[in-house]
């Protein structure tokens, strides 16, 4: 064998060792999973309000496995996936729909855990509370490689893939909101600013990334988008992409002078 077809023969047990195609379930079962996971259901919401409130305790209390544990339970990353299926596969009122049940999850979960620092008695922010208020380019980088972690393994045709749940605990959507629901209870808009941009930051770059492979996997489009479309879609992801990151980016330069 040659040195070339060496090389070949390198390059495609690479290419066959990542390729994401290899095991991956087919397109309507990858559609129905992840509209499944992003519906806002009645037993949805709430399990999401009993995840709120187990998040809050948790960092009222400075309890790392409380936390842990309400992330686990948590299902407001399912709407952030179904919300890429549906921007990636061109259906927009799909989008628009997810977009506006993710709205309401976060609603509802500011206010549970703002009524639960309400009523707690202790109201000084402890070490857990404050570590959400301080977002870094750290945070960014766990946001978006924890995305693409999650949603390749919810399109993987094996069921019982237990990636789901690091994913919930490295990306950690739960204790910002909850830290949010602190500050606007307690009125502590420092607080709530640095929480917030968390929040976002990790949403955004979950989309993100899940948007990434969806579109690696080739998902089927409803409609066809143009040249022109596609070359606006991508200008508006990198404007976004750019603004939210700049502050994390400015964060992490004075963390380490």
């Amino acid at each position: 064998m040659s040195l070339k077809e060496q090389n070949e023969t390198v390059k495609e047990k690479i290419k066959k060792a990542f390729s994401l195609s290899e095991d991956s379930a087919s397109n309507e079962e990858i559609r129905s999973r992840l509209l499944d996971g992003g519906r806002v259901t009645g037993t949805n919401m709430c399990v999401l309000v009993c995840a709120m409130v187990i998040a809050s305790v948790g960092l009222n209390m400075s309890s790392t496995a409380v936390i842990i544990g309400a992330m686990l339970i948590s299902p407001i990353m399912g709407s952030i996936l179904a919300s890429a299926y549906g921007s990636v596969s061109g259906d927009y009122p799909l989008l628009r729909n997810h977009m506006v049940g993710f709205a309401l999850q976060i609603a509802i979960s500011v206010t549970a855990a703002s009524i639960y620092f309400f009523l707690s008695p202790v109201k000084e922010p402890t070490v857990e509370l404050l570590a959400r208020t301080s977002p870094s380019f750290y945070d960014v980088l766990i946001a978006f490689f924890g995305g693409i972690a999650g949603i390749i393994g919810q399109t993987r045709d094996d069921k019982t893939n237990t990636v789901i749940p690091g994913v919930a605990i490295a990306t950690a959507l739960m204790p910002p909101l909850c830290t949010c629901g602190y500050s606007i209870a307690n009125g502590r808009p420092d607080m709530l600013l640095g929480a917030g941009y968390l929040f976002i930051l990790n949403a955004y770059f979950i989309f993100l990334a899940a948007c990434v492979i969806l579109t690696v996997l080739k998902i089927p489009k409803v409609k066809d988008i143009t040249p022109k479309q596609w070359k606006i879609r991508r200008f508006i992801m990198i404007r976004n992409t750019i603004l939210l990151a700049i502050p994390s980016i400015i964060a992490v330069y004075y963390m380490v002078i």
